[in-house]
């Protein structure tokens, strides 16, 4: 299949490439390089560009007669989005709604969505279903959200099928050690740990130990990227015009920060200091996900199941690239 993934040179989009590429499907990667990386995805795939010219992706779309469109490219900083929200309703909804028009003028049936749990706000129960009520606490969700909306009426409307994926929080590197997680600036919890293992901080800092949970701290369903990046891929081999789904994508188990940062000693084998102070707004106790639709849907599995083997692969990426594809 002629697959045009947009963001395709980010943490999850370029370990997504590079699962198509190796189910034998012809790939065209389109990104701005303002948070990806050009080592992440093959020189001869990328395209590098703006979502927001759309006559360039439309003209990209037509050329390379694409079959089927995997949307990554947006702004994700939950931050951010507060201070800026007019930032992320351009680009995360503005840009998207311009390219799925063009999607739908070109006759492309097959679109898969990066979403988030982050539409969901804080959850009344969990684990979390995709029956969940979905009531965003910042602006990076609603504009998830908003262009999820967006799909579902194109795809009642005209001959489109498409996935809305939303994740739980991605982790882990690809087990080659090829391609792993950079960004900068760094908010994930995994690879913030391990720069302490490495010597680049001083200590991670821990937002609140009073949660009602098993130890205080936080809990997270952690995913690894290569399983999230399999269900891209079953989701764009499978799609068909009419399909409408929207798919939860995590393990189904929680773990703690506390949790999280005990794991990373023990894979690393180095004391991590850890500093704690208040919690911090907005933060849920617990996000976990219910993953069965997608499991009965398209039959994924999740093939990293424990935290450890998780960190294992992050480890071994950030251990032999220390500042990440800067080297």
């Amino acid at each position: 299949m002629r697959i045009l993934v947009t963001g395709g040179a980010g943490y999850i989009g370029s370990h997504t490439v590079k699962r198509l590429l190796g189910r034998g499907h012809d790939v065209t990667v389109y990104d701005s390089l303002v948070f990806g990386h050009r080592q992440a995805v093959p020189a001869d795939r990328l395209v590098v560009g703006d979502l927001k010219d759309v006559d360039r992706v439309d003209h990209l779309m037509v050329v390379n007669r694409i079959e089927a469109v995997v949307h990554f490219a947006a702004f994700a900083y939950v931050g951010e989005s507060v201070t800026n929200p007019a930032k992320y309703y351009a680009n995360n909804l503005i840009n998207s709604l311009n390219l799925l028009d063009r999607v739908r003028r070109l006759g492309i049936s097959r679109f898969v969505f990066s979403s988030t749990c982050a539409t969901y706000g804080v959850p009344t129960a969990v684990p979390i279903t995709e029956g969940e009520k979905q009531s965003p606490i910042n602006p990076y969700g609603n504009s998830k959200l908003a262009f999820e909306y967006a799909l579902s009426d194109y795809a009642a409307a005209y001959p489109l099928g498409f996935a809305a994926l939303r994740y739980f929080n991605a982790a882990g590197a690809a087990p080659d050690g090829t391609i792993g997680e950079d960004h900068d600036p760094e908010t994930h919890l995994i690879p913030l740990v391990l720069e302490v293992a490495l010597g680049k901080r001083p200590h991670i800092e821990v937002f609140g130990t009073d949660y009602p949970t098993p130890d205080g701290t936080c809990v997270r369903d952690y995913i690894h990227v290569d399983d999230l990046a399999d269900a891209h891929v079953l989701a764009v081999e499978k799609l068909q015009p009419g399909n409408a789904w929207k798919f939860n994508v995590g393990v189904g188990k929680g773990f703690s920060v506390r949790e999280v940062i005990r794991t990373a000693e023990e894979v690393t084998g180095k004391t991590i200091a850890v500093k704690e102070g208040p919690r911090r707004a907005g933060d849920p106790p617990a996000l976990v996900a219910s993953a069965d639709t997608i499991r009965r849907e398209l039959g994924w599995e999740p093939k990293y199941t424990e935290l450890r083997a998780i960190i294992e692969t992050a480890w071994k990426w950030h251990k032999a690239h220390p500042n990440g594809f800067g080297k």
